[in-house]
Formats: C-alpha cells, sequence, structure tokens
C-alpha cells in the first residue's frame, strides 16, 4: 500500500508539472501601449510642405487608418497620400521597447526611404526623433504631434543636418474621421 502511495504521489507530481509545462504564460502588453490607442480608427490630415531637400514644397493630403496587430504589442498604421512629389503610400509599425522604455517606430515607404525612431510622450504631446537619409545624406529628425483633443492633433517636422538646428520641414493637422473609433 505504501508503495501504491509513493507511485501515486510521484504520478500526480509529474502530471502536474508536465500540465505546467505544456501551458506557458502569454506575455501581456504593458500599460504604456495604451497610449497608442490616440492613433486607432482613420484619420485625414493636410498640411504643408516647405521647400528644401524634401522636395518643392507644397500641400499635401492624406489619410491614415491604425489598428492593433493581434496580441496588443504592436499598433500597425497603413497610409496613402498625395504630396507635391506625386502619390505616396506607408506602412508604419508603433511599439514600445521596455528595457530602454521608449515608444518605437517603424516606417517602410513608397518611397523607399526607411524609416526609424524612438519616441516619447508626456500626456499630451509625443515627440519622436530619429535619422534618416534624404538625398544620400545623413539627417536627424524630430516629428512632434500634440494632441488637441480625442479626435484631432497638429504636427511639425524639424530637421537637421547637424543635430544642432532644426528647421521646420512639413506641419499640418489630423483629424479622426466620424465613427471611427476603434477599440483595442
Amino acid at each position: 500500500m505504501k508503495r501504491f502511495s509513493t507511485i501515486l504521489l510521484s504520478a500526480v507530481l509529474l502530471s502536474t508539472l508536465f500540465a505546467t509545462a505544456q501551458a506557458p504564460q502569454m506575455p501581456k502588453p504593458g500599460a504604456e501601449l495604451k497610449n497608442l490607442n490616440f492613433y486607432l480608427g482613420s484619420w485625414k490630415e493636410t498640411g504643408d510642405m516647405k521647400p528644401g531637400a524634401m522636395g518643392p514644397g507644397g500641400k499635401f493630403a492624406g489619410t491614415n487608418r491604425g489598428e492593433w496587430m493581434q496580441g496588443g504589442f504592436y499598433l500597425v498604421v497603413h497610409s496613402q497620400g498625395t504630396s507635391p512629389t506625386g502619390k505616396e503610400s506607408a506602412l508604419s509599425i508603433y511599439g514600445y521597447d521596455t528595457d530602454k522604455k521608449v515608444y518605437t517606430y517603424d516606417e517602410f515607404n513608397s518611397s523607399g526611404s526607411p524609416i526609424h525612431a524612438t519616441g516619447t510622450f508626456d500626456g499630451k504631446v509625443w515627440t519622436w526623433t530619429g535619422d534618416m537619409v534624404v538625398g544620400g545624406q545623413p539627417i536627424k529628425s524630430h516629428f512632434i504631434l500634440t494632441e488637441t483633443s480625442a479626435t484631432s492633433y497638429e504636427f511639425k517636422l524639424e530637421m537637421s543636418q547637424d543635430g544642432t538646428n532644426f528647421a521646420t520641414v512639413m506641419d499640418g493637422k489630423g483629424t479622426k474621421a466620424a465613427g471611427a473609433a476603434a477599440k483595442k
């Protein structure tokens, strides 16, 4: 009887260990990612490009549509629009780097110029800082987006060749399309 009890206890312990090993706990998105909910849904953008390294300058307009990737760790935004240089499209992926404590932004666009930036958020203002190549030259950039309400924002893109003297090369506004409130 004692041998049977020992075997039964061993079997229970092994099955518990096996069940625990078979059911790993999936990670959960951190609280910081909830701030990206602002970008959800469909948005319309309009603005001005200043003449310079990015092109001749003039008006631009476009749309952005943001949705969470399954799992809730990355926000995916599809963009389309027109600018003084023609039609454009982009795929952007927003996330959060828990080790570095910064938001991440990666864009792949129809001009063939990928963009990587890191960002901070102070409750109203998003500041994205990155490096890109424009006309074969390395450029530092700041993209500053200010949430003016739950359904609107203003933004500006600043660039610098020396990383110190920044000039505004683009500015504009965005408005959330009616009924575009997508939930996470």
